[in-house]
């Protein structure tokens, strides 16, 4: 590394343009300790590159302190000490390069939050029925002058929205998200000064029970968390709290009459508390709120982005039958809002579904006992805007029905509020629509936790769908701060022996989950649980950030030494009585999806090896080297005693093979045979799908990996079922369940499965899965050709892969350098491409050549890694993949 410039040399053709920290740049009132900053530079000087920095910080408002010069090259994820609970502090940088010192970045502000203890508030609430009314909560503080800064804390035993002298107070949706309650539960703050008046101002909470005491799995256990909901708040200045819960407050009924996630909200706006929001409001008649007990420790500052409105959307009308039927053109995780014009007493009824039957009519077998409806009793005459509160329905269609004047309808799609961090464009229209689902899918089902779908009465945490899609979800979204969150649950719900439930947060009863003859332990399950240690690394690999793996280290450990325990002298793991294994194998009976076509005991060892590798790796970069050692040697013999028992046979199968490949079950000297098994296998098919969840994130890369593109783009681009385009073709605007959810003939699969519990019935199907999509990263790594070749970015590899009939493509990834992006085309026999790499960031260039083509970069021969800059790229006599049949 060069030698680090003086700090009176400068450099005016970089400069700093963002600092953020681990948590975003939005986000206030974030924990405390454990604070890391992410900084980005641009510069006009090819090749440029940061070769020291500095660090200005103090108190907002005093003059910064400057710290001492650090001869790095880092700038993701650079650890910077605690905040005390509340404080505000402002940061800067500058960063040295060859040429000299940057001015002074923006000044980022980062405000902590409170810590429990620091809370003077208590969880309040009043009698009510479950799922059934939502409670109002309301006190009148005074004001004698204006703060400089107020801020609200908010959270509840459910959930919670808060108004301030009649304006909402955040527009954070279903506060404060879901989380293992029993361990944390999260604390928004809320910047309020704006709503603030000098006099009498009134707060009022609305409170309603959300996923901790209402409704929740196929199971229909209810309180699954506690008895009661209620909220904590209290709004602190400058100069102390102001106002907080406590049993002063009164508290009543409004018109939200019944409010659940699964079946909607039930609104009578005649039964509305008129005036409410004013001081003079008579609530003498309501009753007085009572603390619920609850561990002030549990409460803890929002760490990950809230729940917003991310996309509204007119729908388009359809009539038919009395009733009126909106298309909202896409499947969206939301509600409708309705516009209509009526009568007092008008009861308008709003129901929703993903898809219309053949006949026109909502399908809603698949809701199965999920009601999905919202009803509203006007209370005038006239025009009305009509939502729901505390409820989400997944659905493209709705349909309106009632006595009144259907004006408009707008689809309101939520989610947390990620980043979109990358894009994609190519010559298959087709392509382009399915990655447009698979990011459409993400959205939707990752709401608060990373759920399998988000309309039926389920919308779980599930581990395998998490783990398989967590490389690509971290490609789609700025999803760091979304997965740390999680994983945090994941360890909080392990069992003091290590084992990983198969739904986090994990609310499921040996009792509940029926597979075949009888209820199945959800616990420890391959391929899920695993999620303990492939979430953290495809984290790392994505983001560059080892906070991660420091954070999840012990997790991992405990879920590995406890596949080791239930292996114990046999090396191997024991046949268990049951495994998701590879779970929707499209060849496997319909209504029994996990007999699939390899075997659960070798998938089940595959899945232990690759933990155990992961953690290796882990324990070199954060943890003890040598422990490192040893899980690496415990996973080559795991491996070679699979391989021995059950590679043959397994290999046979697509995930078998694909398995054995990418996990390296396999010795070397059986790679190649492996591979070409697995190419004649999908050649015979016509590049047929024959993976359920845990080898179709997988067995692209095994073709690709090993020299079989052709039948990598032979499957990809596949238009008949099962594949990933017969979807698009079907209309699809999301990622199905099943392969074949919608036939060929139109017909709607029965979702039948030889499962289930209690009133839910044993129907599996839905069409807002995004686990098949997982194989979006190897499009991006592939066809488009931007991959990591070190976590994060550090180093890149530019290694676009052009097919027959897909002969242009365009991808970007947001990195936590700056944009990393690509446009190629092939042109008269040529690839040509623009390339864009980011300050700090070299790319290794893996053209796609054969024995006669030149390369050339910016015009000369190619030599060496591309530097930061824009690089036009010429490959002549090209490799072009045939994918023909």
């Amino acid at each position: 590394m060069a030698a680090t410039p003086p700090l009176t040399q400068t450099d005016a053709s970089t400069r700093v343009v963002s600092l953020r920290s681990q948590h975003g740049a939005e986000l206030l009132g974030i924990p405390s300790r454990g604070l890391r900053l992410t900084w980005r530079s641009e510069s006009t000087t090819p090749g440029a590159g940061q070769l020291a920095y500095q660090l200005a910080t103090g108190s907002v408002g005093t003059e910064p302190s400057v710290g001492d010069v650090v001869e790095s090259g880092e700038s993701v994820s650079v650890p910077v000490g605690d905040l005390a609970p509340g404080e505000r502090r402002a940061f800067s940088v500058r960063i040295a390069t060859e040429t000299g010192w940057t001015p002074w970045s923006d000044e980022l502000v980062v405000e902590a939050g409170l810590d429990a203890g620091d809370l003077g508030a208590a969880v309040i609430g009043i009698p009510s029925e479950i799922e059934g009314p939502v409670a109002l909560l309301r006190t009148v503080f005074a004001v004698d002058a204006l703060p400089e800064r107020a801020r609200l804390r908010l959270s509840a035993l459910g959930l919670v929205d808060a108004w301030i002298n009649g304006e909402r107070a955040s527009n954070a949706r279903l506060t404060p998200g879901w989380t293992s309650y029993g361990t944390r539960v999260l604390v928004d703050t809320i910047d309020v000064t704006a709503l603030l008046r000098e006099g009498e101002n009134v707060i009022v909470l609305e409170v309603g029970d959300g996923w901790y005491r209402g409704r929740m799995g196929f199971a229909n256990r209810t309180a699954i968390y506690g008895d009661r909901s209620g909220a904590i708040a209290q709004i602190d200045t400058e100069n102390g709290i102001l106002v907080a819960t406590d049993e002063t407050w009164r508290g009543g009924f409004g018109s939200v009459r019944s409010a659940s996630i699964y079946d909607g909200t039930v609104t009578d706006l005649r039964l509305r508390a008129q005036g409410v929001h004013e001081a003079s409001f008579d609530d003498s008649g309501w009753t007085p709120a009572s603390v619920i007990e609850s561990d002030p420790a549990r409460f803890e500052p929002r760490s990950a982005p809230p729940i917003r409105i991310v996309a509204e959307r007119d729908m388009t009308r359809t009539d038919r039958d009395g009733a009126v039927q909106f298309d909202a053109g896409q499947n969206i995780s939301g509600w409708v809002r309705l516009v209509v014009r009526g009568s007092a007493g008008d009861v308008v009824t709003v129901r929703h579904a993903e898809i219309l039957e053949p006949s026109g009519d909502l399908h809603t077998a698949a809701l199965r006992s999920a009601k999905a409806t919202d009803l509203y009793t006007l209370d005038r005459d006239g025009e009305h805007v009509l939502e729901p509160q505390f409820t989400f329905h997944g659905f493209q269609h709705a349909e309106v029905t009632g006595p009144v004047e259907v004006v408009s309808a707008t689809a309101v799609a939520i989610s947390s509020d990620l980043p979109a961090r990358s894009t994609f464009r190519s010559a298959s229209d087709a392509l382009d629509r399915f990655h447009s689902n698979v990011f459409w899918s993400q959205r939707d089902n990752f709401v608060s936790v990373p759920t399998d779908c988000p309309q039926r009465d389920e919308r779980l945490g599930w581990t395998g769908d998490a783990q398989a899609f967590a490389a690509t979800a971290s490609t789609l979204m700025d999803a760091e701060a979304f997965w740390l969150n999680w994983l945090r649950d994941l360890e909080a719900d392990q069992t003091d022996e290590g084992g990983v439930a198969s739904v986090v947060p994990d609310i499921i009863r040996f009792e509940d989950m029926r597979m075949g003859e009888g209820p199945v332990d959800n616990m420890g399950r391959a391929g899920w649980a695993d999620a303990a240690t492939i979430v953290p690394w495809a984290v790392y690999e994505a983001s560059g950030s080892d906070e991660v793996l420091r954070q999840q280290l012990g997790s991992m450990r405990r879920w590995v030494e406890h596949l080791r325990r239930r292996a114990g002298d046999g090396v191997v793991l024991p046949t268990e009585p049951f495994q998701y294994g590879d779970w929707l194998d499209p060849d496997a009976p319909g209504e029994r999806p996990w007999e699939a076509k390899v075997s659960s005991d070798y998938v089940a060892n595959a899945f232990y090896v690759h933990s155990a590798r992961l953690l290796a790796r882990a324990e070199r970069l954060v943890g003890d080297p040598a422990r490192g050692a040893e899980y690496d040697d415990l996973a080559d013999r795991v491996a070679a005693e699979t391989w021995n028992r059950w590679g043959a046979e397994a290999a046979t199968t697509q995930t078998g093979a694909a398995l054995a490949l990418e996990f390296a079950l396999a010795p070397d000297v059986e790679r190649t045979a492996i591979a070409d098994g697995l190419a004649a296998n999908v050649r015979a098919e016509n590049g047929r799908i024959s993976t359920g969840f845990l080898g179709t994130p997988l067995v692209l890369f095994a073709l690709s990996n090993n020299g079989h593109l052709d039948e990598a783009y032979l499957m990809l681009l596949r238009r008949e079922a099962p594949s990933w385009l017969y979807q698009v073709d079907r209309g699809a605007t999301t990622v199905w369940e099943r392969w074949d959810a919608i036939r060929a003939d139109g017909s709607i699969h029965s979702g039948d499965m030889d499962a289930g519990s209690h009133d839910s019935g044993g129907s599996m199907l839905s069409f807002n899965h995004y686990a098949y999509g997982a194989m979006i990263d190897w499009v991006y790594r592939t066809v488009a050709g931007l991959a990591p070749a070190e976590p994060g970015y550090r180093r890149a590899r530019i290694a676009p892969r052009p097919a027959a009939g897909l002969d242009h493509a365009a991808a970007s990834v947001d990195t936590p350098y700056g944009r990393l992006a690509i446009d190629w085309r092939l042109d008269a026999g040529e690839l040509r491409a623009t390339v864009e790499v980011p300050f700090g960031v070299t790319a290794e260039l893996d053209p796609p050549v054969t024995a006669a083509s030149i390369v050339t970069v910016d015009g000369a021969p190619a030599s060496g890694p591309l530097s930061s800059g824009t690089h036009e790229i010429t490959v002549t006599a090209p490799a072009v993949a045939t994918n023909e049949r």
